[in-house]
């Protein structure tokens, strides 16, 4: 596939229309967390087309004829892809099958960057920073060049229809290897376009520590790109993250939950005033936590207690059958935060985004403004 299958998204939502949420066992009708909601998604993955889950089995139905000369995948493999079991196992699965059989044209990258931008605009998203993992794609057969342009267009279409900023980060598969790693870099450096700013770093981290791209990430930041990276997603060891942070000088944690396993990196973290991008779908707690802990026991809920700097978004928002707006409602419905907790993740999405300050300046003026009034006009306290 092409990890346009994980949106991590920093969403930059706009809270001008929140839809129905409890706080403390009373419901506030915001008109719209995520309807109008002022939004940064920052993680969001380019994965399989349409934010429903009947675009993309088709997406790999069409991509996997009958006379296939690599080995086909059944519609009964493709209907497990898109089913959300009660206690769910990672997607990796699904995307190395897109890899390996969906994405042949730089037109699919185009498809996919623009369905992706294009459903997440209705949802409040007015920015939106989305995975990509050029190495698979160049596997594939599709130069880093033309595949990088692809997408570009796709951004600049999509904000013409639809308003929506999209900023694609190339990441680094952990699974391919040091090597890899610093080739995709190099792309990045001299390919650099402005819908690129910066890189990431994604899948297995348990056998892959984030100390082995130490040299790659020294590499992006010499070159003036951005950077960032997925740390203590699925149970890792918190030295993961800090790791991240001091090592490789991240400049946001995607996920982080095992931060909350050191009191002094997390000290330092909220001294700092890092921010988090977290996803309440996250498939492992969901998959190790007993039903009835799941939302009291989620790290989530310990990190903002904590007082760190959280972001809530989607990151495969088709296979883990989520929207924007469900994934603020559930920091709310599920792990008890409020509005002042909203209001805060909405000013870190933007403190977090890869914007420039103008910008950030004059939409942390408006949406404050919007947010604040709307709160007004419910009368909460």
């Amino acid at each position: 596939m092409t990890n346009l299958s994980k949106h991590s998204d920093l969403t930059v939502i706009d809270v001008r229309r929140i839809s129905r949420l409890s706080f403390a066992g009373r419901c506030e009708t915001l008109n719209g967390v995520a309807k109008h909601s002022c939004t940064v998604e920052v993680q969001g993955f380019l994965v399989i087309g349409r934010s429903g889950a009947d675009g993309c089995v088709t997406g790999m139905r069409d991509a996997n004829p009958q006379d296939a000369t690599d080995r086909p995948i059944t519609a009964a493999q493709i209907d497990t892809y898109y089913t959300r079991a009660r206690k769910p196992w990672p997607a990796n699965n699904v995307l190395r099958a897109l890899d390996e059989h969906l994405v042949r044209r730089d037109d699919d990258l185009y498809r996919l960057a623009f369905e992706y931008l294009e459903d997440a605009a209705p949802h409040g998203v007015r920015h939106a920073e989305f995975f990509w993992n050029p190495t698979a794609t160049v596997l594939a057969g599709i130069p880093f060049a033309s595949a990088l342009a692809a997408i570009v267009h796709a951004i600049h279409d999509a904000e013409a229809q639809y308003g929506i900023i999209g900023r694609v980060i190339p990441a680094i598969d952990r699974e391919r290897g040091l090597p890899a790693a610093m080739e995709m870099v190099e792309w990045v450096i001299r390919n650099r376009v402005p819908e690129a700013p910066g890189i990431g770093m994604d899948f297995d981290e348990a056998p892959n520590p984030p100390e082995l791209y130490t040299e790659g990430y020294r590499r992006a930041r010499d070159a003036g790109l951005r950077v960032t990276a997925h740390a203590g997603e699925n149970g890792v060891p918190w030295r993961n993250v800090e790791t991240v942070i001091d090592a490789l000088q991240v400049e946001r944690v995607e996920h982080g939950y095992t931060v909350i396993d050191n009191d002094d990196l997390v000290r330092r973290c909220v001294e700092r005033g890092i921010v988090f991008t977290v996803v309440p779908t996250n498939s492992f707690y969901l998959r190790t936590l007993p039903g009835e802990r799941w939302a009291l026991d989620h790290p989530i809920r310990t990190m903002g207690r904590l007082g760190l700097r959280l972001h809530p978004n989607t990151d495969n928002p088709i296979l883990h059958q989520v929207t924007q707006t469900e994934a603020w409602l559930m920091m709310v419905r599920d792990f008890g935060f409020g509005l002042d907790d909203v209001r805060g993740f909405m000013l870190n999405g933007l403190d977090a985004a890869w914007i420039d300050d103008e910008l950030r300046t004059r939409w942390r003026r408006d949406w404050t403004i919007e947010f604040d009034a709307l709160r007004a006009q419910l009368g909460t306290d």
